[in-house]
């Protein structure tokens, strides 16, 4: 059967493609270790690649990519999030799924390349079913009543007693609610503009840059306290983060998509078209440990 194979140096994957047949599907994963569809998606994959004997010479080729660690190959092929499935034939791109839905990936894959070796439906994981158990499997067979039972007094507490962290909480939220305003535009991003951290992020620094903008900027790399409280704080678990006015834009896709419906969203913070950049020093909102 076929398996996935993991690519961690870019010459190692364009040699890998270099060598495949003008006629090879290449299926090409990108993921990240953070985020949970990716798991999901990576399952997937690996059951629809096992249906699929190897053959000399290929006729189709399962990879993956780990979007952050490799972004020129990230952004080579237009990668806003993840999971992201590229189907690629003699350096052709046939088609992209965004999203884990078995459904679309399976289709799609079978679509350019045939069915795999066993014949028709591929197993994809099948939606876990459970059912009651009868009373007389319950301990034995000795079930017990305990629809009228209420706690007395005398019972010992079922959980111990937690210290109180509100005070804590109160005050990272007040934080964090000065951070995001701490300039019109402000970016959580994954190391700083001149050096950047992951690929996403690089991107939207030099989408900003692009669009003239004027932007504060925060190294969540530098303090896990912001950085784990911003995700619940703004109800978004990835980063970067754009906001704008104090308000939660989103991540690159949805800027990219704000971008689509008005080409016109950045003009009342831009300067100068091409020249944007961080702000004046007093908004880029660093922790000193992340001072350059």
């Amino acid at each position: 059967m076929s398996t996935i194979t993991e690519f961690n140096e870019p010459s190692d994957f364009h040699s890998h493609i270099s060598s495949l047949p003008s006629t090879a599907l290449l299926v090409l994963s990108f993921h990240t270790p953070w985020a949970a569809p990716c798991a999901q998606m990576s399952l997937i994959l690996r059951t629809l690649a096992s249906s699929y004997p190897p053959q000399i010479p290929p006729v189709i080729s399962f990879v993956s990519i780990n979007a952050e660690s490799l972004p020129d190959i990230s952004e080579s092929y237009d990668v806003a999030a993840v999971p992201y499935l590229v189907l690629q034939r003699d350096g052709k791109v046939l088609e992209s799924v965004s999203g884990s839905d078995a459904g679309k990936v399976r289709d799609a894959v079978e679509r350019h390349a045939g069915k795999g070796g066993n014949t028709g439906k591929v197993g994809l994981p099948p939606a876990l079913e459970a059912e009651p158990e009868s009373e007389g499997q319950i301990n034995g067979g000795a079930t017990k009543d305990l629809s009228g039972y209420a706690p007395t007094a005398n019972d010992p507490a079922t959980a111990p007693e937690m210290s109180s962290t509100k005070g804590q909480t109160e005050e990272l939220n007040k934080r964090l609610g000065e951070l995001v305003k701490a300039a019109p535009v402000m970016l959580f991003m994954k190391g700083t503009p001149s050096t950047p951290q992951c690929g996403f992020s690089r991107q939207l620094v030099g989408l900003l840059r692009e669009k003239g903008v004027r932007y504060g900027f925060f190294n969540i790399l530098a303090d896990e306290e912001v950085r784990q409280g911003l995700k619940l704080w703004a109800d978004w678990p990835t980063f970067p983060q754009l906001w704008v006015g104090g308000e939660l834009v989103g991540g690159l896709d949805i800027v990219k998509e704000e971008l689509d419906n008005d080409p016109n969203f950045f003009d009342s913070y831009a300067v100068e078209k091409g020249k944007g950049g961080m702000a004046a020093p007093d908004v880029q909102v660093q922790p000193a440990a992340a001072a350059v």
